[in-house]
Protein backbone atom coordinates (compact mmCIF):
# COMPACT_ATOMS: atom_id res chain seq x y z
CA UNK A 1 0.00 0.00 0.00
CA UNK A 2 1.27 3.54 -0.89
CA UNK A 3 1.56 6.42 1.40
CA UNK A 4 -1.09 8.18 -0.33
CA UNK A 5 -3.57 5.21 0.18
CA UNK A 6 -1.98 5.01 3.77
CA UNK A 7 -3.15 8.39 4.21
CA UNK A 8 -6.36 8.21 3.11
CA UNK A 9 -7.14 4.90 4.87
CA UNK A 10 -6.50 6.75 8.21
CA UNK A 11 -7.11 10.23 7.40
CA UNK A 12 -9.40 12.05 10.20
CA UNK A 13 -9.77 9.16 12.18
CA UNK A 14 -8.97 8.15 16.23
CA UNK A 15 -6.15 5.34 16.37
CA UNK A 16 -5.63 4.19 19.60
CA UNK A 17 -1.90 2.97 20.76
CA UNK A 18 -1.27 0.87 23.80
CA UNK A 19 2.57 0.86 24.60
CA UNK A 20 4.14 -1.76 26.61
CA UNK A 21 7.03 0.07 28.46
CA UNK A 22 10.22 -1.95 29.20
CA UNK A 23 13.98 -0.53 29.58
CA UNK A 24 15.57 -1.89 26.18
CA UNK A 25 11.70 -1.98 23.85
CA UNK A 26 8.36 -0.83 23.45
CA UNK A 27 5.49 -3.27 22.71
CA UNK A 28 2.77 -1.12 20.41
CA UNK A 29 -0.16 -2.48 19.32
CA UNK A 30 -2.73 -0.13 17.47
CA UNK A 31 -6.62 -0.15 17.03
CA UNK A 32 -8.43 1.79 14.99
CA UNK A 33 -12.77 1.49 14.09
CA UNK A 34 -12.58 -2.01 16.82
CA UNK A 35 -10.17 -3.17 14.86
CA UNK A 36 -6.46 -4.02 15.83
CA UNK A 37 -4.69 -2.73 12.52
CA UNK A 38 -0.99 -2.52 13.66
CA UNK A 39 1.23 -4.88 16.04
CA UNK A 40 4.84 -3.96 16.97
CA UNK A 41 8.22 -4.13 18.54
CA UNK A 42 10.95 -1.43 18.37
CA UNK A 43 13.92 -0.71 20.74
CA UNK A 44 12.68 1.86 23.53
CA UNK A 45 13.19 5.46 21.69
CA UNK A 46 10.66 7.72 22.46
CA UNK A 47 11.39 9.51 18.97
CA UNK A 48 11.65 6.92 17.26
CA UNK A 49 8.15 5.65 18.25
CA UNK A 50 7.22 8.85 17.50
CA UNK A 51 8.04 8.94 13.72
CA UNK A 52 6.61 5.41 13.26
CA UNK A 53 3.38 6.32 14.60
CA UNK A 54 3.44 9.45 12.04
CA UNK A 55 4.92 7.54 9.29
CA UNK A 56 2.21 4.33 9.91
CA UNK A 57 -0.74 6.34 10.83
CA UNK A 58 -0.78 9.64 8.47
CA UNK A 59 -3.55 12.15 9.25
CA UNK A 60 -5.26 10.59 12.49
CA UNK A 61 -5.80 11.34 15.52
CA UNK A 62 -3.27 9.52 17.47
CA UNK A 63 -4.21 8.85 21.41
CA UNK A 64 -1.81 6.55 22.94
CA UNK A 65 -1.36 5.29 26.77
CA UNK A 66 1.12 3.88 29.11
CA UNK A 67 1.41 2.43 32.36
CA UNK A 68 3.67 4.65 35.16
CA UNK A 69 6.66 3.09 36.28
CA UNK A 70 10.27 3.40 36.33
CA UNK A 71 10.36 4.98 33.15
CA UNK A 72 9.08 8.40 34.05
CA UNK A 73 7.63 10.70 31.79
CA UNK A 74 9.70 11.58 29.39
CA UNK A 75 8.00 9.55 26.94
CA UNK A 76 4.72 11.17 27.95
CA UNK A 77 6.31 14.91 27.21
CA UNK A 78 8.05 13.76 23.90
CA UNK A 79 4.01 12.34 22.49
CA UNK A 80 2.43 15.60 23.76
CA UNK A 81 5.29 17.81 22.55
CA UNK A 82 4.52 15.77 19.00
CA UNK A 83 0.75 16.33 18.94
CA UNK A 84 -0.11 13.08 20.22
CA UNK A 85 -2.67 12.72 22.99
CA UNK A 86 -1.28 10.68 25.65
CA UNK A 87 -2.45 9.09 28.98
CA UNK A 88 -0.40 7.52 32.08
CA UNK A 89 -2.01 5.09 33.71
CA UNK A 90 -1.50 3.76 36.99
CA UNK A 91 -1.32 -0.07 36.84
CA UNK A 92 -3.66 -1.07 39.78
CA UNK A 93 -6.42 0.64 37.76
CA UNK A 94 -6.64 -1.44 34.93
CA UNK A 95 -8.95 -4.08 34.83
CA UNK A 96 -8.11 -7.68 34.62
CA UNK A 97 -9.97 -10.64 33.47
CA UNK A 98 -10.27 -13.51 36.22
CA UNK A 99 -9.43 -16.49 33.33
CA UNK A 100 -6.49 -14.53 32.22
CA UNK A 101 -3.69 -15.78 33.54
CA UNK A 102 -1.17 -15.61 30.63
CA UNK A 103 0.62 -11.74 31.07
CA UNK A 104 3.20 -11.24 27.74
CA UNK A 105 4.17 -7.69 26.21
CA UNK A 106 1.76 -8.26 23.57
CA UNK A 107 -1.07 -8.92 25.75
CA UNK A 108 -0.30 -5.97 28.00
CA UNK A 109 0.38 -2.97 24.77
CA UNK A 110 -3.16 -4.90 23.13
CA UNK A 111 -5.33 -4.84 26.47
CA UNK A 112 -4.03 -0.87 27.27
CA UNK A 113 -5.33 -0.23 23.65
CA UNK A 114 -8.63 -1.93 23.93
CA UNK A 115 -9.44 -0.12 27.21
CA UNK A 116 -8.20 3.17 26.04
CA UNK A 117 -9.99 2.82 22.60
CA UNK A 118 -13.51 1.90 24.74
CA UNK A 119 -12.98 4.94 27.49
CA UNK A 120 -11.90 3.13 30.14
CA UNK A 121 -8.50 4.87 31.61
CA UNK A 122 -8.17 7.63 33.21
CA UNK A 123 -4.99 9.20 33.44
CA UNK A 124 -2.68 9.97 36.20
CA UNK A 125 -1.42 14.00 36.79
CA UNK A 126 1.62 14.47 35.18
CA UNK A 127 4.01 17.17 37.11
CA UNK A 128 5.55 19.38 35.35
CA UNK A 129 9.59 19.22 34.75
CA UNK A 130 10.20 22.06 37.88
CA UNK A 131 8.02 19.87 40.18
CA UNK A 132 9.70 16.50 39.42
CA UNK A 133 13.36 18.18 39.68
CA UNK A 134 12.07 19.54 43.34
CA UNK A 135 11.26 15.89 44.05
CA UNK A 136 14.50 14.31 43.35
CA UNK A 137 16.08 15.34 46.86
CA UNK A 138 13.17 13.87 48.92
CA UNK A 139 13.22 10.79 47.12
CA UNK A 140 17.06 10.49 46.75
CA UNK A 141 17.06 11.35 50.53
CA UNK A 142 14.62 8.26 51.19
CA UNK A 143 16.51 6.05 49.57
CA UNK A 144 19.40 6.32 51.43
CA UNK A 145 17.68 6.04 54.36
CA UNK A 146 16.70 3.01 53.38
CA UNK A 147 19.73 1.91 51.71
CA UNK A 148 21.05 2.74 55.52
CA UNK A 149 18.19 0.34 56.68
CA UNK A 150 19.53 -2.65 54.96
CA UNK A 151 23.20 -2.00 55.81
CA UNK A 152 22.14 -1.72 59.19
CA UNK A 153 20.15 -5.29 58.90
CA UNK A 154 23.08 -6.98 57.29
CA UNK A 155 25.42 -5.70 59.94
CA UNK A 156 22.56 -7.05 62.71
CA UNK A 157 22.45 -10.58 61.02
CA UNK A 158 25.88 -10.69 60.60
CA UNK A 159 26.29 -10.16 64.62
CA UNK A 160 23.79 -12.90 65.22
CA UNK A 161 25.45 -15.07 63.23
CA UNK A 162 28.80 -14.80 65.04
CA UNK A 163 26.71 -14.63 68.57
CA UNK A 164 27.79 -11.23 68.93
CA UNK A 165 24.89 -9.28 70.28
CA UNK A 166 23.56 -10.26 73.49
CA UNK A 167 20.45 -11.36 74.28
CA UNK A 168 18.75 -8.26 75.84
CA UNK A 169 20.32 -5.71 73.08
CA UNK A 170 17.33 -3.50 72.78
CA UNK A 171 16.93 -0.69 70.39
CA UNK A 172 17.99 0.96 67.38
CA UNK A 173 22.04 -0.75 66.61
CA UNK A 174 24.36 1.75 66.75
CA UNK A 175 27.49 2.51 64.77
CA UNK A 176 29.59 3.05 68.09
CA UNK A 177 28.70 -0.28 69.52
CA UNK A 178 29.48 -2.29 66.25
CA UNK A 179 32.65 -0.49 65.62
CA UNK A 180 33.67 -1.49 69.89
CA UNK A 181 32.59 -4.98 68.99
CA UNK A 182 34.81 -5.29 65.92
CA UNK A 183 37.67 -4.80 67.77
CA UNK A 184 37.52 -7.62 69.78
CA UNK A 185 36.91 -10.13 67.02
CA UNK A 186 39.17 -12.08 64.65
CA UNK A 187 40.62 -10.48 61.68
CA UNK A 188 38.37 -11.33 59.19
CA UNK A 189 35.11 -10.57 61.13
CA UNK A 190 36.67 -7.25 61.90
CA UNK A 191 37.21 -6.77 58.91
CA UNK A 192 33.71 -7.62 57.53
CA UNK A 193 32.07 -5.06 60.33
CA UNK A 194 34.62 -2.43 59.59
CA UNK A 195 33.77 -2.57 55.61
CA UNK A 196 29.96 -2.42 56.21
CA UNK A 197 30.47 0.51 59.41
CA UNK A 198 32.53 3.15 56.44
CA UNK A 199 29.17 2.47 54.13
CA UNK A 200 27.46 3.26 56.94
CA UNK A 201 28.86 6.45 57.95
CA UNK A 202 29.07 7.17 54.06
CA UNK A 203 25.30 6.84 53.80
CA UNK A 204 25.05 9.05 57.27
CA UNK A 205 27.22 11.83 55.77
CA UNK A 206 24.73 11.47 52.39
CA UNK A 207 21.54 11.77 54.22
CA UNK A 208 22.60 14.83 56.43
CA UNK A 209 23.79 17.34 53.44
CA UNK A 210 20.96 16.36 51.48
CA UNK A 211 18.67 17.08 54.67
CA UNK A 212 20.83 20.28 54.94
CA UNK A 213 20.27 21.26 50.83
CA UNK A 214 16.19 19.98 52.02
CA UNK A 215 16.15 22.75 54.87
CA UNK A 216 17.46 25.11 51.98
CA UNK A 217 14.67 24.63 49.52
CA UNK A 218 11.99 24.85 52.11
CA UNK A 219 13.37 28.21 53.08
CA UNK A 220 11.97 29.31 49.56
CA UNK A 221 8.17 27.44 49.37
CA UNK A 222 5.65 29.32 50.53
CA UNK A 223 3.52 26.12 51.65
CA UNK A 224 6.06 25.43 54.20
CA UNK A 225 4.63 27.38 56.88
CA UNK A 226 0.99 25.87 56.38
CA UNK A 227 2.29 22.32 56.24
CA UNK A 228 4.48 23.16 59.62
CA UNK A 229 1.49 24.08 61.01
CA UNK A 230 -0.03 20.77 60.86
CA UNK A 231 0.15 18.40 64.05
CA UNK A 232 2.61 15.52 63.09
CA UNK A 233 3.95 17.32 59.93
CA UNK A 234 7.95 17.73 60.60
CA UNK A 235 10.24 19.13 58.84
CA UNK A 236 10.92 16.36 56.65
CA UNK A 237 7.16 14.77 55.82
CA UNK A 238 6.41 18.63 55.08
CA UNK A 239 9.40 18.33 52.39
CA UNK A 240 7.88 15.40 50.78
CA UNK A 241 4.09 16.63 51.14
CA UNK A 242 4.90 19.77 49.22
CA UNK A 243 7.26 18.39 46.99
CA UNK A 244 4.52 15.28 45.82
CA UNK A 245 1.17 17.65 46.57
CA UNK A 246 2.59 21.58 45.94
CA UNK A 247 -1.03 23.28 47.24
CA UNK A 248 -3.31 20.63 46.22
CA UNK A 249 -5.58 23.54 44.02
CA UNK A 250 -4.64 20.73 41.17
CA UNK A 251 -7.39 17.96 43.32
CA UNK A 252 -10.80 19.47 42.44
CA UNK A 253 -12.29 17.62 45.81
CA UNK A 254 -11.02 15.90 48.84
CA UNK A 255 -12.22 12.69 46.97
CA UNK A 256 -9.73 13.43 44.34
CA UNK A 257 -7.26 13.74 47.03
CA UNK A 258 -7.73 10.69 49.16
CA UNK A 259 -7.64 8.73 45.50
CA UNK A 260 -4.50 10.39 44.04
CA UNK A 261 -2.93 9.14 47.90
CA UNK A 262 -4.77 5.88 48.05
CA UNK A 263 -6.22 6.57 51.40
CA UNK A 264 -9.47 5.74 49.76
CA UNK A 265 -11.50 2.75 51.52
CA UNK A 266 -12.65 0.05 49.16
CA UNK A 267 -16.59 -0.16 48.92
CA UNK A 268 -18.31 -3.97 48.73
CA UNK A 269 -21.90 -3.06 48.11
CA UNK A 270 -25.23 -4.65 48.06
CA UNK A 271 -28.57 -3.76 47.38
CA UNK A 272 -29.07 -1.77 50.71
CA UNK A 273 -25.96 -2.75 52.38
CA UNK A 274 -22.45 -0.69 51.75
CA UNK A 275 -19.18 -1.91 53.59
CA UNK A 276 -16.51 -0.30 53.44
CA UNK A 277 -12.77 -2.29 53.59
CA UNK A 278 -9.04 -1.81 53.40
CA UNK A 279 -7.63 1.50 51.74
CA UNK A 280 -7.34 0.88 47.40
CA UNK A 281 -3.18 1.37 48.43
CA UNK A 282 -3.30 3.07 44.55
CA UNK A 283 -1.94 6.22 44.14
CA UNK A 284 1.40 7.47 45.64
CA UNK A 285 2.62 5.23 48.11
CA UNK A 286 5.29 7.61 49.36
CA UNK A 287 2.83 9.81 50.58
CA UNK A 288 0.51 7.10 52.44
CA UNK A 289 3.69 6.20 54.14
CA UNK A 290 4.57 9.29 55.42
CA UNK A 291 0.62 10.61 55.91
CA UNK A 292 0.11 7.45 58.44
CA UNK A 293 3.55 8.17 59.95
CA UNK A 294 2.51 11.96 61.06
CA UNK A 295 -1.07 10.85 62.02
CA UNK A 296 0.49 8.61 64.52
CA UNK A 297 2.02 11.76 65.84
CA UNK A 298 -0.76 14.14 65.30
CA UNK A 299 -3.01 12.27 67.99
CA UNK A 300 -0.94 12.92 70.55
CA UNK A 301 -0.55 16.69 69.85
CA UNK A 302 -4.34 17.42 69.11
CA UNK A 303 -6.89 16.30 71.31
CA UNK A 304 -9.47 16.50 69.12
CA UNK A 305 -8.01 14.11 66.95
CA UNK A 306 -7.12 11.84 69.80
CA UNK A 307 -10.66 11.81 70.55
CA UNK A 308 -11.79 10.98 66.95
CA UNK A 309 -8.99 8.26 66.72
CA UNK A 310 -9.82 6.12 69.94
CA UNK A 311 -13.55 6.77 68.29
CA UNK A 312 -12.74 4.62 65.58
CA UNK A 313 -10.41 2.51 66.85
CA UNK A 314 -13.04 1.03 69.14
CA UNK A 315 -15.10 0.40 65.93
CA UNK A 316 -12.45 -0.79 63.49
CA UNK A 317 -9.10 -1.07 65.34
CA UNK A 318 -6.84 1.05 65.86
CA UNK A 319 -4.88 0.73 62.12
CA UNK A 320 -7.72 1.28 60.36
CA UNK A 321 -8.24 4.40 62.73
CA UNK A 322 -5.05 6.15 62.21
CA UNK A 323 -5.81 5.83 58.05
CA UNK A 324 -8.92 7.81 58.65
CA UNK A 325 -6.62 10.45 60.68
CA UNK A 326 -4.37 10.68 58.13
CA UNK A 327 -7.31 11.16 55.55
CA UNK A 328 -8.43 13.90 58.03
CA UNK A 329 -5.17 15.42 58.22
CA UNK A 330 -4.32 15.88 54.36
CA UNK A 331 -7.80 16.97 54.13
CA UNK A 332 -7.19 19.55 56.45
CA UNK A 333 -4.03 20.53 54.96
CA UNK A 334 -5.91 21.41 51.32
CA UNK A 335 -8.33 23.47 53.39
CA UNK A 336 -5.98 25.62 54.95
CA UNK A 337 -4.17 26.16 51.24
CA UNK A 338 -8.07 26.97 49.81
CA UNK A 339 -8.18 29.55 53.41
CA UNK A 340 -5.04 30.84 53.14
CA UNK A 341 -4.34 30.30 57.05
CA UNK A 342 -2.29 27.87 59.50
CA UNK A 343 -4.05 24.82 61.51
CA UNK A 344 -5.57 25.35 65.13
CA UNK A 345 -6.16 23.01 67.64
CA UNK A 346 -9.64 21.45 67.56
CA UNK A 347 -9.34 22.27 64.00
CA UNK A 348 -12.94 23.26 62.60
CA UNK A 349 -12.79 22.94 58.86
CA UNK A 350 -15.30 25.06 56.42
CA UNK A 351 -17.29 23.22 53.59
CA UNK A 352 -15.10 23.13 51.03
Amino acid sequence: MNKCNVSYLYSNKKVFIGIDVHRKSYSVTAICDDLVVKRWRMLADAQGLVSALKRYFPGAELISCYEAGFSGFGLHRTLTLAGIKNLVINAGSIEISARNRVKTDKRDSLKLAQHLSLGRLKGIRIPSEEEDRHRQLCRTRTQQVRNRTRIMNQIRMKLHYHSLLPADYQGVLKLSFVESVAKEQPREIAESLNSLCEVWKVLDSEISTLTKKLSAQAKQDRGEKIYRSVPGIGSIASRILSTELGDMSQFPNEKSLFSYTGLTPMEFSSGETRRLGHISRQGNSRLRAVLVECAWVAIRMDPALHKTFLRISVRTGKKKAVVAIARKLIGRARALFREDKLYELNFIKSAA
